[in-house]
């Protein structure tokens, strides 16, 4: 006997999607929405682990979760949860989820919408619900409705309905339509190749076996498209009420399942017909339960328990369920700390439980990593509660970065990476991401969505609140006037930033010396800590002035008990004006050098003797530090010129003849010194004598 088993046989990838998920949530408080799929032992699994089936949302508690099967379910569906603040989670198909788009769309858009499929199917009345139960719904070339021949139509299908039924109805549509006639065919493709592989099937195979259960639309179609190409064709709703030796005169039988049956209800059947075909077929049964496991009974990841056969020095032969065949498993894939045969000799006949590794070129299992995998979920329950995670980020795609956590692949889309735009994704390549999880998938490729952004921007807000509280701290307790104290961090051109409670102020360069500095570094240094003084706050700019002269004696301060009248001192000439010299003595105290004061000699003017940058020594002649003035003079530390003998009253001198001097005129300023007591020298009778010719 030759078995062929279809290629598109079992669950296709939305059911699987929807059952896995309903295998793997944590069961408390967890509904589902109608059958999970057309499938009495499938339904019964998930009902045995908790999860309740109900029949509408009223029957669903506020604030628990419900599943919403591959079927799909009505648009306000999905409102009237989140009123109830009911999680949903959602295993609607691709293809139906597509579908309902169209219908939304179109039907918004003024159409006439006509659903090819059967009224009672549930991804029906869940695409009724997208365009407010306003369309047409029709299993038949013979059940168009009769008001549609004026209308601008759009035509979608129920994903598993028939191929070759929908393109007939097209064809009438067509017919009966004027307008225009928009088909959408929304057939699932894996619907059509499983239809398509039936059709072949069944007109090369002298009889047919259709798996699945007896509600199950698409399995329904499969056993229609067998029965008009061959004429033994038998439906199998469940193993164990079936003769199989029914199969014995059969010289090639082809087996197709439908979308909602599990390889293992297929497994079965092959188990079944190789223990009540003739001997004549074992090796081809047994070849094709082979292929069958090969190909699509075990998973990467799968956990399986089989039965210990055999042990010797190489590690364990072992039998899986339902097979006759003994597998290897390697002694560095047990959980042992150092493998004995004699310790697993005594075991033979035991359960033993192993994780599919591997499929190709062969099936490979192993013990220990279903250790890894425990500890691995133990991780995984942390990360998906929301624990920081590091990987080191392996590689790129268009998307984002990629990584590996243990058996899972992990996903970092670029808006994740961090915040703000990412242009070069490759210079995180090989660098650690730490990550908090946004979603896992736990079933198909086991997968990992991740951000490092969230991370960040949680840190950077963080760090922004603990900055706004320290600031509001520092506001709160600082005025005008304070003495503070603190660190210069660093220095400009204009100025010292100084660390003062962990705040920057400014200290400027015009405030750091009453003699004026050039730069910073001529008072401050970098790292050492001064007293200073709050000159100004500004909490609406975030801004503190302080001061570090204030807090210093000015240099006038000292002068009185410093200088003295008579005493002699040494400085240089910072600027000349028209009546004298200022010499500075000292940084920030400069003494004026009258014209009068120069020389001896009558001296037109200053830059006749002196230069700025000249040094001079100078006698103190007036002093008064409270209103920081000094007057210096150079001619009195010069020898006195010897003074001529003036000539007797009314006899003539040597100067007879001669045009007399003209009293030198006094200028406001001089007078105005001169009149403080400050000017030193100048005749009162030149001063009074010039005032008169004024």
């Amino acid at each position: 006997m030759k078995i062929t088993i279809a290629k598109h046989s079992g669950f296709c990838k939305g059911v699987e999607h929807a059952v896995n998920t309903a295998l793997s949530l944590k069961t408390e408080n967890v509904y589902v929405l109608g059958e999970i799929i057309h499938n009495s032992e499938v339904v019964k699994t998930i009902a045995d682990r908790g999860i309740v089936q109900v029949e509408s949302l009223d029957e669903i508690p506020d604030g628990a979760t419900v599943i919403f099967r591959s079927h799909g379910v009505p648009k306000n569906f999905y409102g009237i949860c989140a009123e109830r603040n009911i999680k949903v989670i959602d295993c609607t198909c691709a293809f139906v989820g597509k579908t309902q788009k169209i219908v939304e769309s179109e039907s918004s858009a003024g159409k006439t919408v006509i659903i090819v499929g059967e009224p009672e199917h549930p991804e029906v009345k869940g695409l009724l619900g997208w365009c407010d139960n306003n369309a047409y719904v029709i299993n038949s070339e013979n059940s168009l409705p009769d008001d549609i021949s004026q209308k601008n139509v759009c035509v979608v299908c129920q994903t598993t309905f028939s191929a070759e039924k929908f393109e007939k109805i097209i064809k009438n549509i067509r017919k009966v339509c004027e307008k225009t006639v928009e088909v959408f065919k929304t057939i699932c493709y894996t619907t059509v190749e499983r239809q398509n592989e039936t059709e072949a099937l069944s007109e090369s195979c002298e009889a047919m076996l259709v798996i699945g259960g007896q509600n199950s639309s698409n399995t329904n179609k499969l056993y229609e498209i067998a029965l008009k190409h061959c004429g033994n064709v038998f439906r199998i709703v469940n193993t164990d009420n079936f003769d199989y030796t029914k199969l014995k005169k059969f010289k090639s039988v082809g087996i197709v399942s439908g979308a909602s049956t599990p390889n293992q209800q297929t497994r079965e059947v092959l188990l079944k017909m190789a223990e009540s075909t003739e001997v004549k077929a074992e090796n081809a049964m047994d070849e094709a339960i082979e292929k069958f496991d090969n190909e699509s009974r075990f998973k990467k990841g799968q956990k399986v328990t089989a039965t210990i056969s055999q042990a010797n020095e190489d590690g364990l032969l072992i039998l899986l369920p339902y097979s006759k065949k003994e597998v290897a498993l390697s002694k560095d894939d047990l959980d042992c700390e150092q493998y004995n045969p004699a310790d697993y000799t005594a075991k033979i006949g035991s359960p033993i439980d192993l994780l599919v590794v591997d499929l190709k070129p062969s099936l490979k299992l192993s013990q220990k990593m279903i250790k890894v995998l425990q500890e691995e979920e133990a991780l995984l329950a942390d990360i998906e509660a929301g624990k920081t995670f590091t990987v080191a980020c392996t590689g790129t795609n268009k998307g984002g970065l990629v990584a590996k956590f243990g058996t899972y692949s992990v996903f970092v889309p670029a808006r994740e990476i961090r915040p703000g735009f990412v242009k070069d994704l490759n210079k995180y390549v090989g660098r650690n991401l730490r990550l908090r999880c946004l979603e896992i998938r736990k079933t198909g490729r086991k997968e990992i969505i991740a951000s490092q952004r969230v991370i960040l921007q949680e840190e950077r807000d963080a760090k922004e609140a603990a900055k706004a509280a320290k600031e509001q701290e520092f506001f709160a307790n600082i005025a005008v006037g304070d003495v503070v104290e603190g660190k210069v961090e660093r220095t400009t051109s204009f100025g010292a930033f100084v660390s003062v409670r962990g705040f920057d102020c400014l200290a400027h360069i015009s405030d750091l010396s009453w003699a004026g500095a050039e730069k910073v570094e001529d008072v401050l240094e970098i790292g050492k800590t001064y007293q200073f003084k709050v000159l100004k706050v500004d909490q609406n700019n975030k801004k503190v002035s302080i001061g570090y002269k204030q807090l210093q004696p000015q240099p006038w301060e000292l002068v009185d008990g410093k200088y003295s009248l008579g005493d002699v001192v040494h400085g240089k000439v910072v600027r000349i004006v028209p009546f004298g010299a200022f010499v500075e003595v000292e940084k920030g105290v400069d003494g004026l050098i009258h014209v009068s004061q120069l020389r001896y000699e009558r001296v037109e003017t200053p830059n006749d003797v002196l230069n700025v940058g000249d040094e001079v020594d100078a006698k103190i002649i007036a002093l008064d530090p409270e209103a920081k003035k000094m007057n210096l003079s150079l001619k009195a530390l010069a020898p006195e010129p010897e003074r001529k003998p003036r000539a007797p009253k009314g006899e003539p001198s040597e100067d007879d003849g001669k045009k007399a001097r003209a009293p030198r005129r006094v200028s406001d300023d001089e007078l105005s010194n001169w009149s403080e007591g400050s000017i030193v020298g100048t005749s009162l009778g030149d001063i009074i004598e010039n005032a008169k010719k004024k």
